[in-house]
């Protein structure tokens, strides 16, 4: 499809979306528009910093393979509070998400991050579209991540196309952290991604959580930084299917295969209930 793009001089100031994002409750459309949004970015060394604090990376000189969704975050806003965007913000839910690192993630810039939504399918819970991050550098494309979202204040005809899980390979304790009460507001000022259901108790239950929950890529960057050298620097692909939340305050566990070219890996709680599972493997 031919994409309507809106360029930006750089990434647009966040306090401009509280508005939109509190007052869009209804479904307004039934289709995704042909639209997308792009703008030079530039990496920030403190910023860059304290995200690799808060999910244990350490400085190898590369960005992490997460952080570009952080970069993108204001332009997600800008897109999906759009009046041609159909879906409200609030109540969306992160399903899955796979990141694509083609080169090394270790250029200076100039860099270009573009944002776009496409696919929209039915679910049995509702309808899923995926919500496209690209970043590039004067070479071309760099880095692309691709996050499924659910709405579930919607419904398409047709059949839900059914998740199909390969063999499962051996796993084993590679870490185990805490995800203290306070970690979805100390992530938000890093990520600026205020979402109610990670600030407190007495928030999520507004949308109804029992407790404040973990961000899904706090736990998937957390994950990541842990997994360290069993993951290529480049050429690779990543992916996690978020299961079930992680409540706030908890404990869990990364489980992973050996390293190698593929492997597989999974989060752990309680009782050994799985918050998600996730891959990596080559680039097609």
């Amino acid at each position: 499809m031919a994409i309507e793009w809106l360029d930006l001089s750089a990434p647009p100031a966040l306090p401009g979306f509280i508005l939109p994002t509190l007052l869009r409750r209804q479904v307004t459309g039934n289709s995704l528009p042909e639209l997308g949004v792009r703008c030079p970015i530039h990496v920030d060394p403190e910023h860059l910093a304290r995200y690799r604090q808060i999910c244990g990376f350490k400085d190898d000189q590369q960005l992490p393979a997460p952080y570009p969704h952080i970069l993108a975050f204001p332009l997600q806003l800008q897109l999906l509070t759009d009046k041609r965007f159909p879906f409200p913000l609030l109540g969306l839910v992160h399903l899955a998400n796979h990141i694509r690192v083609l080169r090394p993630l270790t250029s200076k810039g100039p860099l270009t991050i573009s944002v776009q939504v496409q696919n929209l399918q039915p679910h049995s819970r509702g309808v899923t579209f995926s919500l496209l991050v690209r970043l590039y550098d004067e070479q071309g494309l760099l880095w692309e991540g691709d996050s499924l979202i659910l709405c579930r204040a919607m419904r398409l005809e047709g059949k839900a196309v059914a998740n199909r899980g390969g063999a499962k390979r051996q796993q084993s304790l590679v870490a185990k952290w805490p995800a203290p009460a306070d970690i979805g507001r100390r992530y938000a000022r890093v990520a600026s991604d205020y979402n109610p259901i990670h600030m407190s108790a007495a928030t999520a239950k507004l949308f109804g959580f029992p407790h404040a929950i973990a961000h899904g890529l706090w736990n998937k960057g957390r994950a990541l930084a842990e997994l360290g050298d069993r993951l290529p620097k480049a050429g690779y692909e990543v992916g996690v299917r978020f299961q079930r939340p992680v409540y706030l305050p908890s404990q869990v566990h990364l489980l992973a295969s050996e390293g190698g070219a593929c492997g597989q890996f999974s989060l752990r709680g309680e009782a050994d209930q799985v918050h998600f599972t996730g891959t990596w493997k080559p680039l097609d």
